[in-house]
């Protein structure tokens, strides 16, 4: 497992050159360590070294291993980064320190309802689909202002970021201004975006988290 703290290392020492170079102060970014598809024997090396952020995809596969890991290191803050169904709104809200994923009203009308009938508030990123993808989930750009204004007013939610998956193949700079921009338009403060091949990028447009999964585990 040497080789897994190895590149975690190394990836916090590319986020720490890529604050310096964009003139952020240093800690500016948060790193959301992507473990989906890895178990609590790969995760384990990477939370003794005392990362505590971490994300997953799936709200199933995370229950089966963070519930253990949450109660030996107590302080770890979990991110659902994936796509959230509404029938996993209960699940979701119970796990998860953070879902950054709200991206229909739907969601927010379920989450809503499990966070007052829980009383535990994750905190809530709403997902902007930059490149318009059909395949892929997120809020139309155009409609992104107006939907963090009703997640707000209508269901009472308090939206801290936005959150975008740019497209694979396109250059990922401008979809990073978009987000940046729409986060300004919207007055929330968070942007996740940046993931292994392009977080150097993300933190030079203004990132506040990035969310590294096979620079740091390897690919599954």
């Amino acid at each position: 497992m040497g080789d897994t703290v190895q590149q975690f290392f190394a990836v916090k020492a590319k986020i720490a050159a890529a604050e310096q170079e964009a003139g952020r102060e240093a800690g500016a970014v948060t790193l959301v360590a992507v473990s989906k598809t890895f178990d609590a024997a790969d995760i384990k090396p990477v939370l003794e070294t005392g990362q505590r952020v971490f994300g997953e995809n799936r709200v199933q596969e995370a229950q089966g291993k963070w519930p253990d890991l949450k109660a030996a290191f107590p302080d770890i803050e979990l991110h659902l980064i994936g796509p959230l169904q509404s029938n996993k709104a209960k699940e979701a809200v119970a796990l998860f320190d953070v879902i950054e994923t709200v991206d229909r009203e739907k969601i927010a009308a379920e989450l809503a309802k499990e966070i007052a009938r829980q009383g535990r508030a994750p905190r809530l990123y709403v997902q902007v689909n930059t490149g318009s993808e059909p395949q892929k989930a997120g809020i139309d750009p155009r409609e992104a202002v107006a939907f963090v204004a009703r997640c707000r007013d209508v269901h009472g939610l308090a939206i801290e970021g936005l959150m975008c998956i740019p497209p694979a193949d396109e250059n990922p700079g401008p979809h990073f201004a978009l987000l940046e921009k729409l986060a300004r338009e919207a007055g929330v403060a968070k942007l996740s975006m940046g993931m292994s091949g392009d977080y150097e990028t993300a933190i030079a447009f203004g990132a506040t988290s990035v969310r590294v999964g096979s620079a740091i585990f390897g690919s599954r």
